[in-house]
């Protein structure tokens, strides 16, 4: 019981330090080449931060549990949206910028489309699913940065980031420093990831907590727990346009990138453990609550051109109400 215990404050250090390192190194490329702070964390952040998921999903499919990739994405969604972006919501509204929010916004439900049809009329992922799911991938970040690019060359001053005053006063890192701390926080945060859930799983064993409990908060919420810290640490830095953009970007790669992946390495069905007269509870709850909280997220905020803590609220509530249903069904 030691050892894990130990492994798990390791594991918790390793997030923390690692989605530090990150969020600087990410946001030090980004102002050096001019990018936005929500587009680089639509990309770069959010391949970083959704390493845990892939890892997941593409072991799980390995394995033969597709299942456990389709919950695993499904959930991941859920969380980012209802549990992490609106807790970033509710401590610190913030603006966000409207035609950086387009591209991300766009392709996710463009990725839940394909995800939806092959859901409810096929009800099943094959490999088909899978490599146009991954091509969905591609295409979201070559058109991110052509959109970056393009914002650049119409108006170089409004892609500059409004660095803190700080920031300012420092001279700039060597570019091969940024990324190597880009790198090192990526792969921090992956290792803390995996290590908190594993050991996490073995303490709650231990003290007796049911195996339920243990899928839904050390899978779902355990490999969305590098968005968690990456929002964190944004918010304390002051970057909350890089949390808004990390979510979303994140949530666009558990469609396309870990289910594609997952799929594509071997195809599986619909998971209907679970039914609800005679429907898979995932057709009836899961994907139309997905739907809903990421509406919930983007369509106030296009509109706004901000978000506020009335929306990260209702999120919330939106996200505890889904899990105690969980556990009643």
């Amino acid at each position: 019981m030691l050892i894990p215990i130990l492994l798990f404050i390791v594991g918790l250090l390793l997030l923390i330090k690692g989605g530090d390192w990150f969020v600087d190194g990410a946001c030090a490329i980004a102002h050096r080449f001019k990018m936005s702070e929500l587009i680089i964390g639509a990309t770069i952040v959010s391949i970083g931060t959704t390493l845990p998921e892939v890892m997941v999903s593409a072991t799980s499919a390995f394995q033969g549990y597709g299942g456990l990739a389709y919950g695993n994405a499904v959930g991941s969604i859920i969380c980012n949206a209802a549990l992490i972006a609106a807790f970033s919501m509710t401590v610190r509204p913030a603006a966000a910028n409207r035609k950086h929010l387009i591209v991300p916004t766009a392709f996710f439900f463009l990725s839940s489309i394909i995800y939806l049809f092959n859901a409810y009329y096929f009800k099943e992922f094959s490999r088909i699913t899978g490599a146009v799911l991954l091509g969905t991938f591609l295409l979201y970040i070559l058109s991110s940065i052509f959109v970056t690019k393009k914002a650049e060359k119409l108006a170089p001053e409004s892609a500059e980031l409004e660095a803190a005053p700080e920031e300012e006063a420092k001279a700039p890192r060597p570019i091969l420093l940024e990324i190597l701390f880009l790198l090192l926080g990526g792969a921090a945060i992956a290792i803390g990831a995996d290590l908190l859930v594993d050991n996490g799983q073995i303490i709650a064993r231990e003290l007796g907590v049911p195996e339920v409990i243990i899928g839904l908060i050390f899978v779902s919420l355990g490999t969305s727990l590098p968005e968690l810290v990456t929002a964190i640490t944004s918010l304390i830095k002051g970057h909350s346009s890089m949390s808004l953009g990390n979510i979303i970007g994140a949530n666009i790669l558990n469609l396309s990138l870990v289910s594609g992946l997952a799929s594509l390495i071997r195809p599986f069905d619909l998971p209907a453990e679970k039914m609800i007269s005679g429907i898979p509870s995932s057709l009836v709850v899961d994907l139309p609550v997905m739907l809903l909280v990421m509406l919930m997220l983007t369509v106030p905020t296009l509109i706004r051109n901000k978000v506020s803590r009335v929306q990260g609220i209702l999120m919330l509530a939106v996200y505890f109400g889904f899990c105690i249903f969980s556990f009643m069904l």
